[in-house]
C-alpha cells in the first residue's frame, strides 16, 4: 500500500511545518538535507522515529506550534524512562473525537447508547479519548474512569449501560464478578470497546461469553492522539486505520525495510494532519500486518490485522526468542487452562543457566500435575525450550484496572 498522492501533499505540508516551527525534529531534517517530499521514493528516505527521539525532546521539544494554540497535553502511559509528552491544538482535540466516533459508529454503536468508559482520565489518553469520542458521537458517557468496582457494577445496572469501554484486563475482572455475584440478568451491556493491551482469544471468549457482549479491538498510542484511530468492524478481525489522517506501513523491525501488504512486521504511522506534535514514521513497535484486499464491509479504510504484540516484548531464554503472545497461543491449546498467566525468568548461579517459570490458572475439574506436564511437553516440542510450571486454581493471579504485567525478568535483580 504505497503513498498516494494526497497523502504525499500533506507530509510535504508537515515536514515544511516542521522546518518552520524550529522544533527538535527540524533540527534532524535539516541536517538530513530534507526539505519536503514529491515522490513515494522521497517519502521512503525519511528517517524514522521512535520514542526514545520523544525523550530526548522532553518536555515540549516536538511541539511544533505556538503555545497559544496548544490547549492540552498528554502523556505516554509507560512506566520506564522519562515519560513523552504529546501537545494537542484544538483541531487535534477535534480530530482524534472524530476518529474515535467513527470508531463507534463502525462498531454499530449510536447515540441511543449508554457507554460506560471505565480507563483512566488524567495525563494518559484513554479515558477522556473514549468519552469525547462518545460526546462527538452524541451518546451518554458515562465517566466512571478506573477501579471501584462496586461502583461500576451499581451504575452499569442503574443506568443500563449498553457499552463497556475497558482494557482487557479489567473487563475480565468485571466479567468475573458479575459471574460471581450472578448479576448476568441484571445487566444490558450489548457491546465491549476493548484497548490498550493485546489479548488472547482465550480471554476474549471468556468475556464475550460472560458478558453476553460482542467485542472490539480498538488501537491507538499517546503518541499517535490516543485510542481511537482504529477499530474492527463486526464480523471482521481486521482494525480499519483512518487513513485521511494517518499514513500506515509494515517494516521488518531488524532491517527497516518496507513489507508488502499481508506480511508481518512492525507498524509505523504517519500523522497526516496532526498540528501540536507531529510525527513522520514513528515506529510503533507494535507487530501486525496489513490485511490486503477489500472488507467485506464496504469500507475502503486499510485494515491491520490483530495485534500481534511488540517487538521489544521479545524475551531471550536458553538463546531461544520467545514473545508473550507464543506463550498464550500453548496455553490456548490446554484444556481447562484460563488466559491469565504469569511468567518469570531466573539465572541459576549454582548451574550457569537461565531458568524460565509459567504460572497459569487453570478450573479444578482437570488435573494440576498432568496439565503442567502437558504445557511443559508442548514448550519443548514448539519452542525447544522446558519451563517450570505451576498450575494454580482460577482466581488466583492478580487482577488489575489497566494493563496487565506478565513477564518478569529477575536476572538483572
Amino acid at each position: 500500500m504505497k503513498i498516494n498522492e494526497k497523502q504525499l501533499a500533506l507530509v510535504d505540508r508537515q515536514i515544511k511545518r516542521i522546518l518552520e516551527s524550529g522544533n527538535y525534529y527540524s533540527e534532524v531534517y535539516k541536517k538530513a538535507g530534507i526539505t519536503g517530499v514529491s515522490t513515494p521514493e522521497d517519502f521512503e528516505k525519511i528517517p524514522f522515529t521512535d520514542k526514545a527521539d520523544l525523550r530526548n525532546a522532553y518536555p515540549l521539544g516536538i511541539q511544533a506550534v505556538p503555545d497559544e494554540k496548544v490547549v492540552r497535553i498528554h502523556s505516554s502511559s509507560g512506566t520506564t524512562g522519562k515519560p513523552v509528552i504529546i501537545p494537542y491544538t484544538a483541531k487535534d482535540v477535534d480530530d482524534w473525537a472524530m476518529m474515535f466516533a467513527r470508531c463507534y459508529e463502525i462498531a454499530g454503536i449510536t447515540p441511543a447508547d449508554r457507554i460506560q468508559i471505565t480507563p483512566g482520565y488524567g495525563l494518559w489518553t484513554a479515558g477522556i479519548g473514549f468519552q469525547a469520542g462518545c460526546e462527538k458521537l452524541g451518546a451518554m458517557a458515562i465517566p466512571m474512569g478506573p477501579g471501584n468496582t462496586e461502583k461500576q457494577l451499581q451504575m452499569m445496572i442503574d443506568l443500563q449501560s449498553t457499552v463497556i469501554c475497558a482494557t482487557s484486563s479489567y473487563a475480565l475482572l468485571l466479567a468475573e464478578e458479575i459471574n460471581k455475584r450472578g448479576l448476568r440478568d441484571k445487566i444490558k451491556l450489548k457491546k465491549g470497546i476493548i484497548g490498550s493491551e493485546r489479548w488472547s482469544d482465550a480471554k476474549r471468549n471468556y468475556i464475550a461469553r460472560e458478558l453476553g457482549i460482542e467485542l472490539y479491538d480498538i488501537y491507538g498510542l499517546t503518541e499517535i492522539y490516543g485510542p481511537g484511530i482504529g477499530i474492527n468492524c463486526p464480523g471482521e478481525t481486521g482494525m480499519h486505520i483512518f487513513d485521511d489522517c494517518l499514513y500506515t506501513e509494515i517494516i521488518d523491525p531488524k532491517t527497516g525495510e518496507i513489507l508488502p501488504d499481508g506480511e508481518e512486521g512492525e507498524i509505523v504511522i504517519t500523522t497526516l494532519v496532526k498540528e501540536g506534535a507531529p510525527l513522520i514514521r514513528f515506529r510503533t513497535h507494535d507487530l501486525s500486518r496489513i490485511i490486503p484486499g477489500e472488507c467485506s464491509c464496504g469500507r475502503t479504510y486499510p485494515r491491520l490485522d490483530t495485534i500481534k504484540g511488540r517487538s521489544d516484548d521479545m524475551f531471550k531464554v536458553h538463546g531461544v526468542n520467545m514473545f508473550p503472545s507464543q506463550v498464550e497461543e500453548i496455553l490456548g491449546q490446554v484444556d481447562g487452562v484460563s488466559s491469565e498467566y504469569k511468567i518469570d525468568i531466573a539465572h541459576d548461579g549454582n548451574k550457569n543457566r537461565d531458568i524460565i517459570m509459567i504460572t497459569a490458572e487453570a478450573d479444578g475439574r482437570v488435573d494440576f500435575e498432568k496439565t503442567a506436564e502437558e504445557i511443559r511437553n508442548l514448550f519443548k516440542s514448539k519452542l525447544n525450550v522446558t519451563p517450570n510450571v505451576v498450575i494454580v486454581s482460577l482466581n488466583t493471579l492478580p487482577r488489575s484496572e489497566k494493563k496487565t504485567q506478565r513477564v518478569f525478568d529477575h536476572r538483572g535483580d
